[in-house]
Formats: C-alpha cells, structure tokens, sequence
C-alpha cells in the first residue's frame, strides 16, 4: 500500500518535464525517503513514476554561519533558544522516470503540479513500470529501498548478452553464481538453457559440491583443466593455423593437404590421428619442400608442447551443453594464458556452430576475466570467435554472459553488444568513464552511487528492464566457494593440513 510521503514545491528550475523537488512531510520514519527509492503521483499524463536523485536537509535557524557562531559559542544553543527542530526539514530532488498510461509506460512531456501528493511506489505499480514482474523470471534479488523481487525475463536479460562489471571483492563473480542458479532452477515446461563457464580461478567449482540448503552436484559439474582435449580430426588445417597465426600460407595448404590424407584413411578404418600422427607425416611427407616441411613442423611441435591435442574432444560439445545444467571449465590449473585462450577459442566455436545447425540447445557462455580473452587494444586467439558470438549469438540464442573488473579493458565490439550490464561498485575512473559511455541510460548521477555502492548491491540497466534499478543481489543456496571463506579460517586449515602430515610422516618412519 503506498503511503503519502510528500507534496511538490516550487524551485529556480522546477518542476519540469525531467525533474521535479518535494519536501517531504510524513517524517514519521527517522529516515523517511532514500537516495536512489522510487515515488509516484498523479499527473496530467497520467500516473508518474519518480527515483530520487538527492536529498537536502535544512532548518532556517542554522542557515546564518555568525548566528550560529554567536548563539552556540557559551553553553547556550540555539535550539533551547527557539523552537529548531521544529523548523527543520528535507527537500528531495527527483528525477521523473516515466507515466504509466493505460496505452502503457510513455515518456513524461508534462511536468508536475506544485503542491501535487507525492507517495512510495506501490509494488504492483514498480512491478508493471520496472518491467521485473515475469513470474518465471530469473531472480536476483530485492530492489533496493522496495520489498520487490527483480524477477528478469529470461529472454530480454540473456538473449543480447549480458555484462557483469565490477571492481574485485565487490560481488561480481557472487552475482553470476546466483544467475547460474536460477537457470538450473528453471523447470522444464519454464524453458531451460545450457550453462557453461571458463572459471580461470576456480571460484565456480563449489556449485558442483553438495550443499546443506539446495544440491546442486546432479546439475553442474567440473572439467579440470588438465584433463581437457581438442580432438585433432576435428580441426581443420585453418584451425591451426588460427592457433599457431606465424603459420604462412603455403605451409597452411601443406597440412590441409596431409589432415585430408589422414582423414581418409580414418574414414578408411585406420582409426583417429593425434598432434603426434600429423607431425610425423609432415616430417616425413616427400612432396613438401624440406624448407616448408621444417617450419611446419616447428609450429605443430609449438602447438604440442601445450599438452592438449588429442585423438578425441574432451569433454565433448554434447557434455558441455546440456539444458538445465551447468559445465564449469575449470581452467585455475592452466598457467599459459594462450593455452587458455585457445581451449575457449575452439569450444566456444563449436558449441556455436552446433547450435546454428540446431544440434545443441540454447546455451549461455559465462566468461571470468572476460578482458582476457577480448582485450581492448591487442588481436588474440579468442577474440574473433567472441566478436562473432557477440555480434550473432542473439539470433541463434547463443548468449554471452562477460565477467570483468576491468571494463575498461574490455573488446569495446564485445561489450557493446551487451544490451543488460549488471554493475556491482566500481571506483576506478576510467571505468566508471568507459561504463558511461557504454549506455546512454546511465547518468553522472548514477555513476556517483555506482562508485559508492555497498558489497553485494548491483544497478541493472539496459533491455531486461525498462528503468535502471538498483537490486540487492540475493544470498546464494549453493556451496560457498573456498574464495569466500575468511583468510583466517583458510591459514588455520593449512596449519592443520602441514601438521597431519608431519604426523603422517612419523608413523611411517
């Protein structure tokens, strides 16, 4: 039930049609009205929908600095002098959102009456005018200020891809854990979609433990990095040359003539070929120039020394994709970041090529340290397969979902094809900057509460609603990841562990 929070004033520059102040006159709350909450009240148009931008508190008896220096300089004050208190008061400043008619939500183009009753937005009415009343949708939490879920339409929040943006221990990879969540979730006849993530610090790898609230090991499940493996008779000539870029053209033509030999003689019953199979047939291939031979063979040696080619994928496209479930590539154990980089590559490609063809389900790829694997300034392995996804993934149902601390960083084609950004607190300038620019529903005032936000409370803005909104992220059901445990408990287990081995090691002398 809205309640009657305050009446419309005059000032220098309002009301207008994009903003309007109010003193607020039920003060039966010690806080009555916060920065960033919601309002509502009748206009012309029709009912308009409010966020406050600030908020100013005053009293006429403390408005004259000498006043106040005389009055309080003995043990007098002014309050046991006049009746203060009585005279102080707060003006908000609010900047009008929008009017919901019964045509539906239009732009405000009339402004508000002085002396009009200003109310807290009711939920129902936030619900509609917010666009976060899907009753399948994916739920991230509170809005904040309101007892309102953020209910996000599955389509509008996944299909343009998303941005999760935020400096580090402000809650970025938390809010992601809390989307996979809701996506395993989802009940079948709800549309499900495949979940897969390249976790390069093994923050994820807790979903797939047991937990006491909701058991999440039946649907997600770990692929350790060592154990990962691009099959070689899934590649084409192209391919690797795609990961070894140095390989020239006339080498290139050389190893597509040699994989089609082996190839067809795998066709032929011979069995599949390894890194090792193709590198032997360069070496002892009669028909290549021994110059050639040689430098084709020191760039598939390279590619060897990465340790992961194979006869077979694995895991194969058909583990990775799997609807309702989530397959964490868990890539904390992997230190070469171009062999990171060529694992997502080549899995990344795939996975989207069989869905175009409609083999794999809708699926939705989480990226950690998105700016690694699409940097802003530098051409790397990943990074054309990522532009691709971001630029057609939407018309497939492939979608993106890029993790980073470092926005700025950021491939500005993959992150402009981001239509929602879920920002958790971010300080850094430049960020905060390259944010701006990113969405023109963001203003300078927003971008004031984003460098300021709390742990754990995000602004969503862009297609899944349609008014930025400020969400406290809900707490997650799953198993808390190891990186969320305290330095403390994390220094006392490791102390427990080196002494039961030294105790170990005793017994066994």
């Amino acid at each position: 039930m809205s309640s009657e929070i305050g009446t419309v004033i005059c000032t220098l520059d309002g009301p207008s049609s994009t903003e309007f102040s109010f003193v607020v006159t039920n003060c039966a709350e010690d806080i009555p009205v916060k920065r960033g909450q919601f309002v509502e009240l009748e206009s012309e148009e029709g009912k308009m929908v409010a966020q406050v931008q600030d908020l100013i508190k005053t009293n006429r008896y403390f408005m004259r600095a000498e006043s106040v220096r005389e009055y309080e300089r003995g043990n007098k004050s002014i309050a046991s002098v006049f009746p203060a208190d009585r005279w102080e008061y707060i003006v908000a400043r609010a900047k009008a959102s929008g009017v919901q008619t019964e045509d539906g939500i239009k732009q405000v183009s009339f402004p508000a009456s002085p002396g009009q009753k200003v109310f807290t937005a009711g939920s129902d009415t936030l619900a509609s005018f917010l666009g976060i009343n899907a009753g399948d949708g994916v739920d991230l939490g509170k809005l904040r200020y309101h007892d309102l879920s953020t209910k996000l339409n599955l389509t509008k929040l996944l299909r343009k891809h998303v941005a999760i943006l935020a400096m580090s221990g402000a809650g970025k990879s938390y809010s992601a854990m809390v989307l996979l969540e809701e996506l395993m979730d989802r009940a079948e006849n709800e549309g499900r979609i495949a979940s897969i993530i390249a976790d390069v610090h093994g923050e994820y790898t807790s979903l797939a433990r047991p937990s006491e609230e909701v058991d999440y090991s039946d649907r997600a499940f770990v692929v350790e990095g060592k154990n990962i493996q691009i099959g070689a008779p899934d590649m084409s000539a192209y391919q690797f040359r795609e990961f070894a870029p140095d390989m020239s053209g006339s080498q290139t033509r050389e190893l597509n003539r040699i994989i089609r030999q082996l190839q067809s003689e795998m066709r032929s019953g011979k069995g599949r070929y390894d890194l090792d199979d193709i590198i032997r047939e360069v070496e002892k291939d009669g028909e290549t120039k021994k110059q050639i031979r040689k430098a084709l063979a020191d760039r598939l040696y390279d590619l060897k020394n990465l340790h992961i080619f194979g006869k077979n994928d694995y895991p194969n496209w058909r583990e990775l994709a799997q609807p309702g479930k989530v397959a964490i590539l868990n890539l904390s154990d992997i230190l070469n970041l171009r062999k990171k980089r060529i694992i997502l590559a080549y899995f990344a490609r795939k996975l989207f090529n069989k869905r175009k063809s409609g083999q794999a389900p809708p699926f939705a790829l989480f990226l950690e340290e998105a700016h690694q694997f699409a940097p802003s300034k530098r051409s790397v392995i990943s990074k054309p397969v990522l532009r691709t996804l971001a630029r057609e993934g939407r018309k497939f149902y492939a979608s993106l979902i890029l993790i980073s601390q470092r926005p700025v960083k950021l491939s500005t084609t993959v992150l402009s094809q981001a239509n929602t950004h879920i920002i958790l607190r971010v300080t850094n300038p430049y960020d905060l900057d390259h944010i701006k620019k990113s969405s023109e529903r963001i203003t300078g005032d927003t971008i004031d509460i984003i460098s300021s936000l709390p742990v754990g409370e995000a602004l969503v803005v862009g297609e899944a609603v349609n008014h930025p909104v400020f969400v406290k992220i809900r707490k997650r059901r799953s198993q808390e990841a190891e990186h969320g445990t305290s330095l403390k408990e994390v220094a006392r287990h490791f102390e427990e562990q080196r002494i039961q081995k030294r105790e170990d090691a005793k017994a066994f002398m």
